[in-house]
């Protein structure tokens, strides 16, 4: 069932295109340039590291017909840039690019670009060809990240659990720890079989392609998930060995320890730690993030389950929780300040880019975590101070008396005791179990907004590709209006395309309330799709120019019918996606 809860969460949440996290900083030829002589190759510089795919350049001359050109390679064995040669004989007129790579995360990038060899020249319509993404292949890739995050959290926080706290009755948590190796198990062979798929924006009939895994294995993505099949054999292995004991010596501790963070680091290795500044400190971080987290969220599951299912507990497993708790917590604040420095870049980051919006959200949650932790250690430290098991009713009376005073929680002291209000060690329990069924709701939440997190362009790769923009001014325009609602409320955009024509455009779009009158909402996002090419989404990156939205370097390289998502969002939670048919001519 919180599995299930879980997903509906993450569907809901992740409901918009992921934002790539490889900017394109740069092109040569420039982006709309016109050159005296045609170039012998094309080179594109990225915000960080790129993966190279077979089809990663797709180059079109001004009669849309493909330009034959050289296998994609690193230029100057740069991990950053892609390059692919141009034949001899190129011709006149405007060449459209068209190139997708994957980011040093994992993630996919595409986009498109033109520029003219003499003068330029009017493109066509393009002939129909496949979609570039496949919404079911992405849905599918993301529901397996999210099912392999939360399974991670389980295994190793579970066996945490089981391994320093030293609940009394322990076979109680091998059907949640079995639970999570399966489910990471299953996530991670789906991840690896929808990999290639995945990258190439195909559907999932391309996973069976023969060639399709010997290619993923040789990336580095690919390998993480090899590397991590093989650890969970070890890990299964390992908890086979153990299963039965009661106590675990150093090497066993040892031995679980080294595993867990070989399991994280098949994360780190291929997210965002892997790509960008400062990469070990970064992945250090990362590792030390995950571990942290799986021992926190994980153990509340467990602690959560030995209260259900032993009644006979006493305070000291929950005591020894605490103490780990509090270690945990620690290192996710001071790992999760580093990581969103690393990823902001500046205080205006914060505000101005959806990661840093989301990273807000994500504090918030993790202050009411805080709080939830907070009440169950004041629970716990009443358990604690009635010194019996709960099993024993004769010694209530003197275990509430005994909490009273040991504890320094008088009556009307600390939080309200929801069904306890006779303070017996009984009480203690239930109260103990509510706040932490808190607690771990809560976990889930700010579990959902990770990973929304680690599909979201981090704020300072968000600035560095706004600072490489080139502004063009151009004289026309088009207008197309956009109704919306979300929920009781709705409205309409107004986006004007100037000048809706092929090569760069300036946009405006002006948001109205239901009343007709201007309105203001917290974002407003703008992206273009041409399936027939394959080309796009291109984000428009529109911002908040007090008053309208806009941007003046939407580039729409090939004419043709283009689809318009114009996003919404009016509030934290709440936002809405609509989709227009722009036509832009020649």
């Amino acid at each position: 069932m919180l599995l299930g809860t879980v997903l509906v969460l993450l569907l809901l949440g992740s409901a918009g295109t992921a934002s790539a996290h490889a900017a394109l900083e740069s092109t040569d030829p420039a982006d709309g340039s016109v050159l005296k002589s045609a170039p012998r190759s094309l080179t594109l510089t990225f915000s960080e590291s790129v993966a190279l795919l077979d089809d990663s350049f797709r180059v079109y001359d001004p009669d849309n017909r493909r330009v034959k050109t050289s296998s994609a390679h690193h230029a100057k064995d740069a991990g950053d840039t892609a390059s692919v040669t141009l034949p001899a004989e190129l011709g006149t007129g405007t060449f459209t690019v068209a190139w997708r790579v994957v980011s040093a995360d994992s993630h996919p990038v595409s986009g498109a670009f033109t520029f003219s060899v003499g003068k330029p020249s009017a493109t066509t319509t393009p002939i129909s060809t496949a979609p570039n993404e496949n919404p079911l292949t992405g849905s599918l890739y993301d529901i397996a990240r999210y099912f392999a995050y939360i399974a991670a959290a389980l295994l190793i926080g579970t066996a945490t659990f089981m391994a320093l706290c030293r609940p009394p009755n322990p076979t109680v948590l091998n059907k949640p720890i079995m639970a999570g190796w399966w489910t990471l198990l299953a996530s991670t062979l789906a991840l690896l079989i929808l990999r290639a798929p995945y990258e190439a924006g195909t559907g999932l009939a391309t996973a069976f392609d023969p060639a399709a895994l010997p290619r993923t294995l040789m990336t580095r993505p690919g390998q993480a998930l090899a590397a991590r099949l093989l650890l969970l054999a070890a890990t299964a292995f390992f908890l086979l060995r153990l299963r039965g004991r009661e106590r675990f010596g150093r090497v066993a501790l040892r031995t679980g320890a080294g595993l867990a963070v070989a399991l994280a680091l098949t994360w780190a290795s291929a997210e965002h730690a892997s790509a960008g500044i400062q990469v070990p400190v970064a992945m250090t971080s990362a590792v030390l993030h995950l571990l942290a987290m799986s021992v926190w969220l994980g153990g509340l599951t467990a602690l959560l389950t030995v209260l259900y299912r032993s009644p006979g507990l006493d305070a000291a497993p929950v005591a020894r929780f605490s103490r780990l708790a509090f270690i945990s917590v620690t290192v996710l604040v001071v790992t999760g300040v580093y990581q969103s420095w690393r990823g902001l870049g500046s205080w205006n980051a914060l505000t101005g880019t959806s990661y840093g919006r989301i990273l807000l959200v994500k504090l918030g949650a993790v202050v009411l975590l805080l709080a939830a932790a907070a009440w169950s250690r004041q629970w716990t430290a009443r358990l604690a101070g009635a010194e019996v098991p709960l099993q024993v009713p004769e010694l209530v009376k003197t275990g509430a008396e005994g909490t009273s005073s040991s504890t320094g929680h008088g009556e009307g002291e600390g939080l309200p005791d929801p069904g306890a209000g006779d303070g017996s060690p009984d009480g203690y329990h239930r109260g103990l179990r509510r706040s932490v069924l808190l607690e771990v709701a809560v976990g889930v939440t700010v579990l959902v907004i990770t990973t929304l997190l680690t599909n979201t362009l981090p704020g300072r790769a968000a600035a560095e590709a706004q600072q490489t923009a080139t502004p063009a001014g151009i004289p026309a325009a088009s207008v197309t209006t956009v109704p919306f609602r979300v929920g009781d409320a709705g409205g309409k955009v107004q986006i004007t395309l100037d000048p809706g024509r092929v090569g760069e455009n300036s946009v405006e779009a002006v948001v109205y309330g239901p009343d007709g009158g201007f309105a203001t909402v917290p974002e407003l996002r703008l992206s273009f799709t041409l399936p027939s090419q394959k080309i796009g989404p291109l984000d428009a990156n529109i911002k908040d120019e007090g008053g309208y939205w806009g941007t003046n370097t939407l580039n729409l390289p090939i004419a043709g019918t283009w689809t318009m998502k114009v996003t919404v969002r009016t509030s934290d939670i709440d936002q809405v996606s609509v989709e227009r048919r722009v036509r832009i001519v020649r």
